[in-house]
């Protein structure tokens, strides 16, 4: 596959930024870095979910017009993403007029085709979810299992669209393709909710309780039911309905939370096949972040992490490097402040920032500020630095949103083998004898090149540190272009300047 079209869902605007979209940005992000040095083509979305009742409710409460709520809440959206280096090609809108002019084709499109029908229907509707909701769906409490809210009565005539006739289709679509959703415990859950028949799905709201939406060309008395509305931007982002489309869209993974399974992998789809189009290429899903101890996070309880805090106290690396590293596949993470300061100084300042530092310095002072010349190297150093550059091509060639942590881990075991190294080599002990110098030159050469390979194996995930991590060590960054990367041992060349900004990881006080 050449390509990489790698989006994220938008974000409801209700609300501020917060950890959970941050973590699904950056993750989208690290893919696609990773895949640009694996040599292909890739493309990044993400953007905000700007109509619906929440951000209506919302909108009023503000005492803003709702273009104004809209634009103020998503440019926070867009500048936390650019502060957290998300490298998107597309800021998605749904308030966009080029969105809500393709929205109303595909209405039309189904309407035209017979699969959307009015009708009157009594259910429980979730507010927060925007969604209803069945009794299976609720807890033995009677209440949304993401809420905690009991949902809405409600009894209103809406129009919909018959999805219970594809049901078929993607049962099979989904045995014919065990990997499309990962990890298999979601795509598990999803095979136990067809097996029951479907209910249609609702794609409206009356216009006189949720004005904030994509009029039906066929009834302006209603408008696009919020996710039906959302779910699109996926092909709109891309040009759909124009053929340019297509030049991404067999190659799209959608990312996303284990909350909105439903919507993504049977509505979704769904909606695909009815307008002729092909199911994304992949869905890969995660779990949430929950507060240390298990404790749900919430600002009431004070224990809710604000990604901008953090940035402002560690960099946006800082938390770009504790999200990769301790996202558990198919499971719940913890979060908390005091956890990511302590990541960060045992793995980023104490293993990484500090070897840096040490070895730098060193050389510099003992060998004119530039990688040593004219050194020897062991079977063991060689063996060394070969054995790093197959670590980090092996994870860089496996890269898939769940075995992020992996690459991360496996980067700090080698800079824990870096650390052992220099501690049982001593180079400050031989130094003083000049017919040391070759093998000293050796060690720290080793150490160099060492750390070079760690930080390009790095790049994707703390991009900027990384950057600054190659200069210092005399290399070169890794540009976010397209390009083939190859990790090849001993690629340093001798004599290049040593750079003198080695203080990437200063540590804080926990």
């Amino acid at each position: 596959m050449s390509r990489l079209y790698v989006s994220t869902p938008i974000y409801y605007v209700n609300g501020d930024p917060h950890i959970g979209h941050a973590h699904t940005s950056i993750m989208a992000d690290i893919l696609k870095r990773a895949a640009l040095m694996r040599g292909k083509e890739c493309l990044l979305s993400t953007g905000t979910d700007e109509h619906g009742q929440k951000n209506q409710t919302a909108a009023e409460a503000s005492g803003l017009s709702p273009q104004a709520y809209q634009d103020r809440q998503s440019a926070l959206f867009r500048d936390l993403f650019d502060r957290l280096n998300v490298s998107y090609d597309v800021f998605a809108r749904t308030s966009d007029p080029f969105h809500m002019e393709q929205v109303q084709e595909i209405e039309r499109r189904l309407h035209a085709a017979g699969l959307l029908v009015q009708k009157p229907y009594r259910g429980l509707y979730c507010v927060g979810c925007e969604q209803f909701k069945k009794a299976s769906d609720l807890d033995e409490q009677g209440r949304c299992v993401d809420h905690l809210v009991p949902p809405e009565e409600m009894d209103e005539v809406n129009y919909f669209m018959r999805i219970e006739p594809f049901r078929p289709w993607l049962i099979e679509h989904i045995e014919n393709n065990p990997g499309w959703i990962q990890p298999n415990g979601f795509r598990n859950e999803v095979m136990g909710m067809l097996r029951q028949p479907l209910e249609d799905l609702c794609i409206s709201r009356p216009r006189a309780r949720v004005a904030l939406g994509v009029p039906l060309p066929f009834d302006p008395d209603y408008v696009t039911y919020v996710w039906f509305d959302a779910l699109i931007n996926y092909v709109t982002n891309i040009g759909w309905p124009d053929e340019r489309h297509a030049y991404w869209w067999p190659y799209s993974e959608n990312l996303i939370g284990k909350d909105i399974v439903k919507t993504h992998c049977i509505y979704w789809p769904i909606m695909l096949r009815a307008l002729g189009l092909t199911p994304p290429n992949r869905l890969s899903v995660h779990g949430y972040w929950i507060a240390a101890g298990g404790q749900k996070m919430s600002k009431s309880l004070g224990n809710a992490v604000d990604p901008v805090d953090i940035i402002n106290l560690l960099g946006a690396d800082a938390l770009r490097f504790y999200l990769a590293k301790n996202m558990r596949t198919g499971s719940d993470s913890q979060i908390g402040a005091s956890l990511i300061v302590s990541t960060y100084n045992t793995d980023l300042a104490n293993k990484i920032g500090n070897l840096l530092s040490r070895v730098v310095k060193f050389t510099a002072r003992h060998f004119d500020g530039k990688v040593p010349e004219g050194f020897s190297l062991s079977d063991e150093d060689h063996g060394l630095v070969e054995g790093i550059a197959r670590t980090a091509a092996r994870e860089h060639g496996a890269v898939t949103l769940h075995t992020i942590p992996s690459l991360v881990q496996e980067a700090v075991v080698i800079a824990e083998t870096l650390n052992i190294y220099i501690d049982t080599t001593a180079p400050w002990t031989h130094i003083k004898n000049p017919d040391n110098r070759n093998r000293v030159g050796g060690v720290l050469y080793v150490l160099l090149d060492g750390l070079r390979l760690l930080f390009e194996m790095l790049s994707p995930v703390i991009p900027a540190t990384a950057a600054r991590g190659l200069i210092a060590i005399g290399a070169d960054p890794i540009p976010l272009e397209a390009r083939l990367h190859e990790f090849v041992p001993m690629r340093l060349s001798p004599g290049t300047p040593l750079g003198d900004d080695v203080n990437l990881f200063p540590r804080v006080q926990e």
